[in-house]
């Protein structure tokens, strides 16, 4: 049985959330008659991962105007998903996107699944996502922890032990609080109190509903909160990318292997990333030759660091990788960050 603030603190932020919650465009409000959509939050669930609400939100515009329900996306080409989520990031995701929506529209009729051990079957969804998505579209009382709520209970409860040993702790503590009523609007609740009160910098306590059980607020510590354990240096990989032109205009691109970083993606052909320079490896051979530029990317893992190589090539050139695009169709918003960053550098091309 729940002890008294175990039940008067969801109600405080239920009552704070139905005054300050954000409209968001997968969002239904508070005290609305219309049910959550489950394409719609596992979609933007998908896209928040690692990624900001402001970046996403054009996105999701895009692809529900263009994929509106699981089943049209299910039937989209592959390269056109991919190509609409360039930008964006992480592109496993969309790769598990597709291979999510074909799932739920092939084996379950196009209907997600409203319970965790259900949607923890389907491709591309992990604990927390199968957590937000009954949660905020089945209303299943089930503890919602992202980046946002594990600051808010690290603070709440005072604990000081760093990031990412503290996890364990923290889920605890929010599942304490998970309410059996509105877990829906509660798991959102948490997030837009992070997001908006509870910030990481310049935490702001005075306006914050749990403002007085708060016991990092009461022992002068919230804005130390969470403390992280410190993060290794990352490493540098190099490499080299090739960028062609024919003469008519054209541009050598290739379809990355589905597996590794940017798989699926459209991009320029390169050599592989290694620590220590690696050999070269032009897609065809040509009169390839060093601007003396390098494209600079960081990952969540390492720092990359790129020499750019150009070529000016026949008409009837061959490429051993590849092909040629032509200039009409080629699309730099296509690429993914790393591979803009290149054609970036070289626009307007040399001798053009």
């Amino acid at each position: 049985m729940r002890d008294a603030a175990e039940t008067a603190l969801p109600e405080l932020l239920l009552g704070w959330y139905d005054r300050h919650a954000r409209v968001l465009p997968w969002r239904v409000p508070p005290g609305s008659a219309r049910r959550a959509d489950p394409y719609r939050v596992w979609l933007s669930e998908v896209m928040l991962q690692q990624t900001t609400v402001a970046a996403v939100k054009d996105y999701f515009a895009r692809f529900t105007a263009r994929w509106p329900d699981v089943a049209a996306l299910a039937a989209a080409e592959d390269a056109e998903v991919m190509a609409a989520w360039a930008g964006l990031g992480y592109y496993a995701r969309a790769r598990n996107l597709l291979k999510c929506a074909r799932v739920v529209s092939a084996e379950h009729g196009g209907v997600f699944p409203d319970t965790v051990e259900g949607l923890r079957a389907l491709p591309g969804i992990g604990p927390y996502t199968a957590a937000a998505i009954a949660a905020i579209a089945f209303d299943r009382p089930e503890t919602v922890v992202d980046g946002n709520v594990e600051r808010v209970m690290s603070r709440l409860n005072a604990i000081e032990t760093p990031l990412p040993a503290a996890k364990p702790l923290l889920v605890a503590a929010a599942d304490a609080l998970t309410p059996q009523a509105r877990p829906g609007d509660y798991a959102q609740a948490a997030m837009d109190l992070g997001a908006t009160i509870c910030t990481p910098k310049s935490p702001a306590c005075g306006i914050c509903p749990w403002r007085d059980p708060c016991a990092a607020r009461a022992a002068g510590i919230a804005a130390d909160l969470p403390r992280k354990s410190p993060k290794k240096a990352k490493p540098v990989r190099q490499g080299l990318v090739y960028l062609a032109r024919r003469t008519d205009g054209a541009f050598l691109l290739e379809t990355r292997p589905e597996s590794g970083l940017l798989g699926g993606m459209l991009g320029w052909p390169t050599t592989d990333w290694t620590e220590a320079v690696p050999p070269d490896a032009p897609p065809l051979a040509a009169d390839w030759r060093d601007p003396g530029l390098e494209v600079r990317h960081t990952f969540t893992h390492f720092h990359l660091r790129l020499g750019l190589r150009l070529a000016d090539v026949a008409a009837d050139a061959r490429p051993e990788r590849g092909a040629f695009v032509d200039r009409h169709a080629f699309r730099p918003t296509a690429l993914p960050t790393l591979m803009r960053k290149a054609i970036d550098l070289v626009t307007p091309w040399p001798g053009a």
